[in-house]
């Protein structure tokens, strides 16, 4: 099990997150959250990247930019509120948390660092590999919106899984990353859904969660 932690973003914007692992770990990500927040299940995920496969993992409360301690259901109202809270954080300022995020795991001697995002987080996971040169490598799970930002050149190895069922991102998306990104690396699961990764969803998919997260840990150890 990890703790919380104060973290600081460039410009003094003081934000929690969740750090599980040993720093000595050799290897470290960021995690970044879903609409919902810092949920029990994207604790959990830090907690496995952590027990079962020794890294080191921070991962930020995005939200606390508008509203601290933020932990919404997983529903038509968890998502309507976060949909508003969203609305109200500058892409500049998420990209300068995962940064700060970074930043304290290099502190601990880690030479790269790699970022993993989920839905929401998986667009900014996209932004910081191509608006930034703080990762080693970049993964997103069922990212939203990437589609629209795949001109911008990721300056790290990115791998990208989606759900082949997902009503939130359709096909013509990924074949638009496809064509703009060929460099980057495409996982299609042709059953699950959008956010098939998660079990507290209906949407949880067992069998595509396990594949995705095999070549999640895979991807990794291959570039940090």
């Amino acid at each position: 099990m990890g703790n919380m932690i104060t973290l600081t973003a460039a410009d003094t914007h003081h934000f929690a997150a969740y750090e599980a692992g040993n720093p000595d770990a050799g290897i470290a990500i960021v995690v970044v959250q879903e609409i919902f927040g810092l949920t029990h299940h994207i604790r959990a995920v830090c907690d496995e990247f952590a027990e079962h496969h020794g890294f080191h993992v921070i991962a930020p409360a995005l939200f606390d930019r508008v509203e601290r301690d933020v932990v919404l259901p997983y529903d038509e109202s968890g998502m309507k509120k976060g949909l508003e809270l969203r609305a109200k954080i500058e892409p500049e300022d998420l990209v300068a948390d995962v940064v700060a995020s970074a930043a304290a795991l290099r502190k601990h001697g880690h030479g790269k660092v790699g970022i993993l995002g989920f839905c929401w987080g998986g667009l900014v996971s996209w932004m910081a590999a191509t608006r930034t040169h703080d990762f080693g490598a970049a993964v997103a799970w069922y990212g939203g919106g990437i589609a629209a930002l795949s001109h911008e050149k990721p300056h790290c190895p990115v791998e990208l899984h989606f759900g082949g069922e997902d009503s939130h991102i359709p096909h013509t998306d990924i074949s638009t990353i496809r064509d703009n990104r060929p460099e980057a690396e495409i996982f299609v699961y042709d059953d699950a859904h959008h956010g098939f990764g998660c079990p507290d969803r209906a949407s949880f998919n067992k069998a595509a969660r396990d594949l995705a997260h095999e070549r999640t840990v895979a991807f990794f150890k291959e570039h940090l």
